[in-house]
């Protein structure tokens, strides 16, 4: 049988007929099958790639027909079922992209470039079109297309590239003229392209392949092409092509940084020399840009980062700082980068030194950091960024009001944009005012058509000299040509700036004339919509819109009015999320206070994050995980914001429901730190419900490694910590003490009809008969506790049960197990639950390895090690042979159950 996914989709037998697979559905099948192949795939995804949401009647009986149909045309024999789901066997060497994979493989191993030259066309003369180009549209199949088509890419640049080795550049052309036209922004391709034009004797034609490239990348993100690129255009220039190597392929990178909704506007010469002191030789290391607020610092610093991002193999990164609090350490700076970066630094010591160990897991780097909005933390960040100076590979851009003031430091005022320096001819004043031509600009898109002209420029001049060009109340003033006319705008400045600013006394005067221009700005608000503007400013890190309501519903049209303050450029929507711009959530707050509502939002905040995440805590261990997990995720900084508000009102109660709730998400996302010091700081406040305090204590001695001893409180998850304490101590060393636990666990769970404690203690307990030998009866346990995970939709669970099936098909071979463990490993990826994927991928790796399939455990160990490194998870690099920087702490972590 011959599978043929790199085109439509086709299926041949063993004397190279066609099987004839028809019916859309069925294709559809065969094409998820063939996106895992070899791999089982669930009933239920299955569902939902065939019908994407709107499944038929009874969809598993229907799903059940059409593999009936399938197994009819390709053989009973060739789609099977496993308790993970389906599987389609695909024997070496029937799948096309596997053979594709291969032979790029085996050419990227060989040193003759002749010999690669032919392993790469043979690869590529396997391509018939686009990868599933008959699925194109659908969902399931679209990321693996997507490695698929990177992989052509690279084989086609590599392809050109042996051809230019050998002498060949009219080959080399040949090769890249389909593939430069796919790939219109890929900045290898087109240097190599332009490499092979030149040396075929296309100067011409060469320098014209860069010139589109640039007007590319400058209409979609305002950059030019990287070094590599523009050096080999002027070595062309200067007829010199032969001098430069072809353009390098660069690592892809990894970055959170947002991509801006608008463009930077009137920053060239900014932009142009705080890139070249992050990427010219011998200069900063840091760089520091300040300015009052609206200046636009955080918007520059992530122009240049989006800008440099190729250049730095980890990526390019922002870590948002304005969530803190005013009294957080070091430590707290720099487990919000750790958490930022994704790494995986789950200790449980309590003198263990994050700053330390960030230190150490970034010497190996090459990034880009952007520390946002530092003033309120400046000491911390410069205690911080002193400490990250010694990682060579590493560049700091931090924005903040005032100098770190440390060795290295490269400060950068940022200035207002450029004002109008005469009222003329308007096209002489856009050209010339960065000011005016961001207004312009703002205004356009408030308001289609508008222009500037000879009749308003004087006023358009006017606004801009008043708001000193501050680019965030350029922005916010020119969102009001859509209801005002710019004399409106121009003489309600003027009014408002002949009134006392009161608290601004004092201020620097740029920052007088924003507040000035917020003040006016709030003053054309109604009453209600002041009221819901203000409250927002309690949110640290933006809401949903139940966030919203939760501080704001008083009777008022809370989401009409969000969509208003949306449209007065007072909120800016991302998604589902609105935020306030940072220099209004700082006049907000002040209004907030004034008004004294200020510990009424508060309390409000509170008791709406503590109560979400009580509700959503349950969903981690069930069939939503992935969506609680990311709900957690997005909604971190408020929630540490709102732990702070408790803590600093003596709210007992709120302070440790929180925590409680949040324990489990602490784990499967490894941060123990944060929340070994969130128990703490909430287990300090006198009194609360003895209950949560119990519950509270139970969690903190379990999270740094010793067990609970005191009475476990009853209910549901006073048996989860029982079963979690009980877990500690066995992994611990005291087996006894945890033995006792978990089997009470276990009996209490049963009797309660807790299935998911029952799992869990179930798991827990096959490891332990594992460690005595009694392989059937730990097989048993796993397997029962697989099929209540299972049915509860927790993929952490079954992965945990599935792991110990592994354990025991070392001494009695499950031919399945390992198709079930890589079905967990892609469910814990989705998760980001990295410490389980790289546990799980070298126990694939050494499972394969005591099968024979050396390559495959190669491979899988490999994932291991480079996952290893990018979270700078220590001891998931051993096996590998890989080598961080040594920490004691991080190197022999107290055992986790969670992670065992």
């Amino acid at each position: 049988m011959r599978f043929r996914v790199l085109g439509p989709l086709t299926a041949r037998d063993s004397d190279g007929d066609p099987v004839p697979i028809t019916e859309t559905k069925v294709r559809a099948v065969l094409a998820a099958l063939l996106v895992h192949p070899g791999r089982p795939v669930s009933a239920e995804r299955l569902v939902e790639h065939l019908w994407a949401g709107r499944p038929p009647g009874r969809p598993l009986n229907t799903l059940q027909t059409k593999i009936s149909q399938l197994r009819g045309a390709l053989g009973a024999d060739r789609v099977l079922r496993s308790p993970a789901g389906y599987r389609l066997r695909v024997e070496d060497g029937e799948l096309d992209a596997d053979r594709f994979r291969r032979a790029v493989e085996e050419a990227e191993r060989t040193g003759d470039p002749a010999a690669r030259a032919r392993l790469l066309t043979e690869a590529l003369g396997l391509w018939r079109g686009p990868a599933f180009a008959d699925f194109a549209d659908a969902v399931f199949v679209r990321a693996e297309a997507e490695r698929l088509e990177e992989l052509r890419a690279e084989a086609a640049e590599q392809l050109a590239q042996a051809h230019l080795e050998t002498g060949e550049a009219a080959r080399a052309v040949a090769v890249l003229r389909e593939p430069v036209g796919a790939h219109p922004f890929r900045e290898r391709l087109h240097g190599l392209y332009m490499l092979a034009l030149s040396r075929a004797g296309r100067q011409e034609d060469a320098l014209q392949v860069f010139h589109d490239l640039r007007a590319r990348l400058d209409d979609r993100s305002g950059v030019d092409p990287g070094p590599a690129v523009s050096a080999l255009y002027t070595s062309i220039l200067r007829q010199e092509p032969e001098s430069v190597a072809p353009p390098r392929a660069a690592d892809r990178p990894r970055s959170n940084l947002p991509a801006p909704p608008t463009a930077l506007i009137g920053r060239e010469s900014e932009t142009a020399h705080v890139r070249g002191l992050l990427t010219g030789p011998g200069t900063g290391r840091l760089v520091t840009l300040t300015g009052p607020g609206g200046v636009g610092k955080t918007r520059l610093a992530v122009d240049v980062a989006r800008s440099l991002t190729g250049e730095f193999r980890e990526g390019a990164w922002i870590v948002e700082l304005a969530g803190l609090d005013r009294g957080a350490t070091t430590a707290d700076v720099a487990e919000r980068v750790i958490t930022t970066l994704g790494l995986c630094a789950g200790v449980t010591d309590s003198t263990f030194d994050l700053v330390e160990w960030l230190r150490g897991a970034l010497s190996r780097w090459r990034a880009l950091l952007v520390l946002d909005n530092c003033e309120h933390v400046v000491a911390r960040v410069a205690d911080l960024a002193g400490a990250l100076l010694s990682a060579d590979g590493v560049r700091l851009v931090v924005t903040t009001q005032e100098p770190l003031d440390v060795p290295g430091e490269t400060v950068v005022p940022l200035a207002p944009l450029t004002l109008p320096a005469a009222v003329g001819d308007p096209r002489e004043m856009t050209g010339s005012s960065g000011a005016v031509r961001l207004f312009v600009e703002r205004a356009r898109a408030a308001s289609p058509g508008f222009e500037l002209t000879a009749q308003n420029a004087a006023d358009v001049a006017a606004i801009c000299r008043r708001l000193d060009g501050i680019p965030l109340a350029v922005e916010l003033v020119a969102a009001r040509v859509r209801g005002l006319t710019t004399a409106r705008i121009a003489a309600g400045l003027d009014d408002r700036f002949t009134l006392p600013t009161g608290p601004g006394r004092g201020r620097p005067t740029r920052q007088q004339t924003l507040r000035s221009m917020i003040d006016w700005s709030w003053n054309l608000l109604e009453e209600d919509e002041r009221g819901i503007l203000r409250r927002l400013a309690v949110h640290r890190d933006g809401c949903t819109p139940d966030g919203a309501l939760a501080v704001c519903a008083d009777g008022h049209d809370v989401l009409g009015t969000l969509s208003c303050l949306v449209d007065r450029s007072l909120l800016v929507r991302e998604g589902e999320r609105y935020r306030l711009l940072e220099s209004v959530a700082a006049y907000c707050a002040e209004r907030l206070a004034e008004a004294g509502e200020l510990e009424e939002t508060r309390r409000a905040f509170v008791a709406f994050h503590v109560r979400e995440a009580e509700r959503r805590d349950p969903l981690l261990r069930g069939a939503r995980q992935r969506e609680a997990l990311e709900w957690f995720d997005e909604e971190t900084v408020n929630l540490r914001h709102a732990l702070e508000s408790a803590v600093r009102a003596q709210d007992t109660d709120a302070a440790l429901r929180l925590v409680n709730a949040l324990a489990w998400y602490w784990r499967l996302r490894s941060r123990t730190a944060e929340a070994r010091r969130s128990f703490e700081s909430a287990l300090r406040l006198p009194g609360g419900p003895p209950a949560a305090r119990s519950f509270a204590r139970g969690w903190s001695a379990a999270l740094a490694g010793r067990p609970h001893r005191e009475d476990t409180p009853a209910g549901e998850r006073g048996l989860r910590l029982l079963w979690f304490a009980g877990a500690v101590a066995c992994h611990g060393g005291d087996r006894e003490a945890g033995n006792v636990l978990v089997k009470e666990a276990l009996t209490r769970a049963r009797s309660a009809g807790d299935r998911w404690v029952e799992a869990a203690a179930l798991a827990e307990r096959a490891g332990h008969l594992l460690d005595d030998g009694d392989v059937p009866a730990a097989r048993s346990d796993a397997r029962r506790a697989a099929g209540i995970f299972r049915d509860l939709g927790d993929r952490w669970g079954l992965l945990r049960a599935n792991t110990a099936l592994a354990r025991a098909a070392r001494d009695a071979p499950d031919p399945g197990i390992a198709d079930l463990l890589e079905e967990d490993l892609r469910a814990a990826e989705e998760r980001g639950l990295w410490v389980d994927v790289i546990e799980t991928l070298e126990r694939l790796g050494r499972m394969s390895q005591a099968c024979g399939e050396h390559s495959r455990a190669r491979t899988f160990r490999e994932r291991a090690r480079r996952v290893a490194e990018e979270r700078s998870y220590a001891p998931g690099l051993p096996e590998s042979g890989a080598r961080l920087p040594a920490n004691s702490a991080v190197d022999h972590p107290a055992p986790d159950p969670a992670q065992a």
